[in-house]
């Protein structure tokens, strides 16, 4: 079974530590990840969350681009509606000038965070001039495309190589888009694991794309045993929140939902609460979950998010997983 590894890390904080342990907890797993084979390392965007760590990943990318030396560094994602998108596109085509063929742009539509971030990040954007996603996607296009005859602005620097283009969606209407413009698809497998909804949004992409194939993302978690791995991933929730005025949204506890209502200000419809889709198990087990996606929608690369558990035991996930590659490989 042929297919590439990639990991995607929001810097959790463990109990008891603080946002510069998160930090450099991603940066030894960077560097772990370029050491033992993986293809991508990507960091995410998260606001107004006391517990991860990972707010401005354009920051951080610079960062771990400075402290790797060849494995390719990303976004997953920027989420580009709070932003002008000549300035994401100046700033991905600074980080590839410093770091040529090694920068990847993933995108995301989602807000994030809560309310109130949202509103404080959108606080000078006029709502009636704000450009939609797919609008945003092509002037980045366009940005990205380093034409000097352009009469517009110039995203400069224009580095040798533009970055690599990503759109993170979990739908048939994000695989069409991502198709339309020009993106690869990232399908948000460990946001959205329904088999039937994945098969549809992977054959959408692949008719549009004219026979490309999405990367999926998905959360795994190899551990020494099994019975220590379903004890780990056993207590982990997704709440989903839906409130009266029509919005819904997944957090991750009941006290989660609550905050957000009062941010959108507005009430509680209901709660659904299930267990997230966690590949988990020995690495030997966790490999053959990953074979049998690969065999059934030929996936050529999964990207990886550990689930949120002490930075030792997702640096140990990650190298188990790792080995049993390179063992397969032998």
């Amino acid at each position: 079974m042929v297919y590439l590894l990639s990991l995607l890390d929001k810097s959790p904080l463990d109990e008891g530590s603080t946002a510069t342990d998160a930090l450099r907890t991603t940066v030894k797993l960077a560097q772990m990840s370029e050491e033992l084979g993986y293809h991508r390392f990507w960091v995410a965007e998260h606001h107004s969350m006391p517990t991860l760590a990972s707010s401005a990943p354009e920051v951080l990318i610079a960062h771990l681009l400075a402290r790797t030396a060849r494995i390719r560094i990303g976004s997953g994602g920027v989420m580009l509606q709070h932003y002008s998108a000549y300035k994401v596109a100046e700033t991905f085509n600074l980080l590839a000038s410093l770091a040529p063929d090694r920068v990847d742009l993933g995108v995301g539509k989602a807000p994030g965070g809560f309310p109130l971030s949202t509103k404080a990040l959108q606080v000078g954007i006029d709502p009636a001039r704000k450009p939609d996603f797919a609008s945003q996607l092509s002037e980045i296009n366009g940005y990205l495309a380093a034409d000097p005859s352009s009469n517009g602005p110039l995203a400069t620097p224009f580095p040798p190589t533009a970055p690599d283009r990503f759109l993170l969606g979990a739908s048939v209407e994000s695989a069409e888009l991502a198709a339309s413009k020009g993106w690869r698809l990232v399908f948000a497998g460990q946001l959205n694991g329904d088999p039937e909804n994945l098969r549809r949004t992977f054959e959408a992409y692949e008719r549009a794309s004219g026979g490309k194939t999405p990367i999926l993302a998905l959360t795994a978690y190899a551990a020494e045993d099994t019975a220590v791995a379903r004890k780990a991933v056993g207590d982990l929730r997704i709440v989903k929140v839906f409130l009266k005025d029509g919005r819904s949204v997944n957090v991750g506890t009941e006290e989660q939902a609550a905050e957000y209502a009062r941010q959108a200000g507005a009430e509680i419809d209901r709660l659904d609460t299930k267990a997230p889709s966690v590949l988990h198990g020995t690495a030997a087990e966790v490999r053959r979950q990953l074979d049998d996606l690969h065999s059934q929608y030929g996936i050529a690369e999964f990207i990886i998010e550990t689930p949120p558990l002490g930075a030792a035991e997702r640096l140990a996930s990650v190298e188990r997983l790792a080995k049993e590659r390179l063992s397969l490989a032998a």
